[in-house]
C-alpha cells in the first residue's frame, strides 16, 4: 500500500469509528512500521488538518474531534487503486458511448480524469485499451435536442416539441412536463407528462425535433405515480400492465435468461426438465415478443393465448417470407 492510499485509509477508518481507534489497530489496518503510522498520523493532521486526538506510544488510541470530524474531508480528490480503475472504466464509457452527445460537454472532465489517472500511476500511460465499451443498437441522437431537453429535466420548465412516433411515422406537436431522462439499451428517452394527452408518455428523444423550453413551470408528478405507470409493464413504452406473459427456455438457453434482469417484478423458476420458466407483466406485446425472438428455437410463449398467437403469426410471417424468395 502506497502512501497516498495509507492516508485514504487512515482517514476512513477515523471516519467511521465511533470510538477512538487504538494504535495497534491502525498498524495492521496500513500494514506499516510504528514510525510510518505516526508520519501519516503526522501528514493527515498537519498537512491536510484534519482533527485528529490521541496521544503517543503503542496503547494510544486515536478520533477525529466530536462535531469537527463529520465535517472534515480530504481536500480535493482521494480515490483508492480499486476505485481508481472503476473510474478508468467510466473514463472509457464517457468517451466511446454516445460520443456526439457527451463528449463536447464532458470533455473538461475527461481531461481531468486522466491527469488524475496519470498522476496516480507516477506518469506511466495506463493501458485504456484494455477497457472495451461496445454500444448495440444504438441511434443517431442531436445533440441540441439532447442539451434542450435534459436542461429543461434538471430545470423543472415545460416542453414545446416536434414528435414523429416511429410506429405510425405520424408528426404531431407536444407540450410536457418532464419528468426523468431515461437510458434504456443505448438510447435516451424522456418520460413526461403530456399536456396535449392528458397522461404519462415517454418520448424517444432520436424522434423529437426542434425542442423549446417553456416558461411555464414543469407540472411534477409524484414518483409512486411514475413508477407504477412508467416500470409497471415490459419495456420502456410500458403503462399499465394487460396481462402476464409465461415464457419458457431450454436447459441451453436457462443459462444465460435465469441470470438477466427483465422486469423488478419478474418471476423464475427452474423446472425438473432443466427448462427455465420466467413470469413477468407486459403491457406492450411488441418489444416483448422481439426479445423472446432473440432465442429463438430455445424460447417459447407459453401464456396467455393471445401472446402466444401473436408469437406464432410472427414467427409465420418471417418462414413466408423466406419461402416466397428461395432462389
Amino acid at each position: 500500500m502506497d502512501r497516498y492510499e495509507r492516508i485514504l485509509t487512515l482517514h476512513r477508518t477515523l471516519k467511521a469509528a465511533r470510538y477512538p481507534v487504538p494504535f495497534a489497530q491502525l498498524k495492521q489496518e496500513l500494514g506499516c512500521s510504528r514510525a510510518t503510522v505516526y508520519r501519516d498520523i503526522a501528514f493527515l493532521r498537519d498537512a491536510l488538518g484534519a482533527p485528529i486526538e490521541g496521544g503517543e506510544g503503542e496503547q494510544a488510541a486515536f478520533r477525529y474531534a466530536a462535531g469537527e470530524g463529520e465535517r472534515f474531508e480530504l481536500p480535493g480528490l482521494w480515490l483508492s487503486s480499486e476505485e481508481l480503475a472503476a473510474l478508468l472504466a467510466l473514463n472509457e464509457l464517457l468517451g466511446r458511448s454516445d460520443p456526439g452527445v457527451l463528449a463536447g460537454a464532458l470533455a473538461p472532465f475527461r481531461a481531468r480524469i486522466e491527469r488524475l489517472l496519470s498522476d496516480h500511476a507516477s506518469g506511466r500511460s495506463l493501458p485504456m485499451e484494455r477497457i472495451r465499451v461496445l454500444a448495440s443498437g444504438s441511434r443517431r441522437l442531436d445533440q441540441n435536442v439532447f442539451r434542450t431537453v435534459a436542461g429543461a429535466v434538471l430545470g423543472r420548465q415545460r416542453l414545446k416539441f416536434g414528435y414523429r412516433a416511429r410506429s405510425t411515422d405520424a408528426s404531431t406537436q407536444r407540450v410536457a412536463s418532464p419528468q426523468r431522462l431515461a437510458h434504456y439499451r443505448d438510447n435516451w428517452y424522456l418520460d413526461a407528462w403530456d399536456h396535449s394527452r392528458d397522461g404519462l408518455r415517454s418520448f424517444a428523444l432520436d424522434r423529437i425535433s426542434a425542442p423549446v423550453t417553456l416558461a411555464e413551470p414543469a407540472l411534477d408528478r409524484a414518483a409512486e405515480e411514475l413508477d407504477a405507470h412508467l416500470a409497471a409493464s415490459y419495456g420502456i413504452f410500458s403503462g399499465a400492465p394487460k396481462a402476464w406473459a409465461t415464457l419458457r427456455f431450454s436447459p441451453h438457453a436457462a443459462r444465460w435468461v435465469a441470470d438477466e434482469h427483465w422486469h423488478s417484478q419478474q418471476q423464475g423458476t427452474r423446472l425438473a426438465d432443466g427448462r427455465y420458466e420466467l413470469k413477468l407483466p407486459y403491457s406492450n406485446s411488441r418489444e416483448l415478443l422481439m426479445d423472446v425472438l432473440r432465442y429463438g428455437a430455445d424460447a417459447e410463449v407459453v401464456a396467455p393465448v393471445s401472446l402466444r398467437e401473436e408469437m406464432k403469426i410472427m414467427l409465420q410471417l418471417a418462414l413466408g417470407a423466406y419461402q416466397e424468395h428461395t432462389p
